[in-house]
C-alpha cells in the first residue's frame, strides 16, 4: 500500500494575525510555523494503516525552502519519505493542482488530506485533487479502515453518520477522530534528518484567483444583558444593532 499525505505549513494557532502591502500579503515577521493539525491527523492514520511493513508512506507539500522544517517533522512523526514543490501556494487550486500533477503516475493507493488548513479554512484541495486524478474524493471522513483494495469511511451528516465503501483508489480529507496526532520520539526525529526530502518545480498553471485584501475581524464590542422578561427590547437591539434580523 502506498499512501500520500498532504500537510500544509500553517502559521501556529497562537499566532497574532497581521498583514503588509496595504493588507494584502500575510506578515509572516516573527510568526512560528507548524504542520498542519488536521493534516497531522491523516497523516498519523496513514502511519497506522502501514505499520507492520504493510506499505510506505509520503509526505508532500507546495512551499519554499522555509517549510522544510514542516516537512521534517512529518518525516519525524513517521513518513517514510517526502516531497517539496518549491513554489508559494498562491490558492487551493495551484496546490491541487501540483500534488495531482506530482501523483498522477506515482501509483499511490490513497491520497489523503485534513479537512481544511486552519489558515485559509477553505476545505478544497481534496475534491480538487480527486477531480485532477478523476478519482473517488470523500470529504471530511471521522474513520478510514482498509481491507485489501477496498476501504471502508465514515463521514458525520446531520442526524447521523454515512458509510461509505469504495474501490480502488481514492482521496479523503480527515477530520477529528480518524487517528490521534502523533508525537515524534527522539528516534524518529534524528532519523528525520536523513530521510529523502525530494524538492521538484512546480508545474506552470494559470493563475485563477488573486487576494483583492485581508481584513482582521472587528473587536469584540461590549456585552449587553437584557433581562428575560423584556423579549421586546432584546428583538428590537436584534434589528437595529446587531442587525441580524
Amino acid at each position: 500500500m502506498k499512501i500520500l499525505v498532504c500537510i500544509s505549513n500553517v502559521p501556529d494557532t497562537t499566532t497574532k494575525i497581521t498583514f503588509t502591502n496595504d493588507n494584502t500579503e500575510f506578515n509572516t515577521a516573527g510568526v512560528q510555523y507548524i504542520v498542519n493539525p488536521y493534516d497531522e491527523i491523516a497523516l498519523s492514520r496513514a502511519i497506522e494503516l502501514t505499520e507492520g511493513g504493510k506499505g510506505t508512506v509520503t509526505v508532500i507539500n507546495v512551499g519554499e525552502a522555509a517549510t522544510d522544517p514542516t516537512i521534517r517533522k512529518a518525516l519525524a512523526i513517521g513518513a517514510d519519505d517526502a516531497v517539496r514543490v518549491n513554489a508559494v501556494p498562491r490558492d487551493a487550486y495551484f496546490v491541487a493542482k501540483q500534488i495531482a500533477e506530482y501523483a498522477k503516475d506515482k501509483d499511490f493507493n490513497i491520497i489523503l488530506t485534513g479537512r481544511e488548513s486552519i489558515d485559509y479554512n477553505g476545505n478544497q484541495v481534496a475534491a480538487m485533487v480527486g477531480e485532477f486524478l478523476d478519482i473517488p474524493s470523500i470529504s471530511i471522513i471521522k474513520k478510514l479502515d482498509v481491507d485489501g483494495d477496498s476501504a471502508t469511511l465514515e463521514r458525520e451528516i446531520e442526524g447521523g453518520k454515512e458509510v461509505v465503501t469504495v474501490n480502488g483508489k481514492f482521496v479523503a480529507s480527515c477530520a477529528e477522530g480518524v487517528a490521534e496526532p502523533k508525537i515524534p520520539n527522539m528516534r524518529g526525529i534524528m532519523s528525520a534528518r536523513t530521510k529523502p526530502l525530494n524538492v521538484i518545480e512546480a508545474v506552470a498553471i494559470e493563475e485563477v484567483t488573486k487576494v483583492a485584501k485581508y481584513e482582521t475581524p472587528a473587536p469584540r464590542g461590549t456585552v449587553k444583558l437584557i433581562p428575560a422578561d423584556a423579549a421586546e427590547q432584546l428583538i428590537d437591539l436584534l434589528h437595529s444593532e446587531a442587525k441580524v434580523i
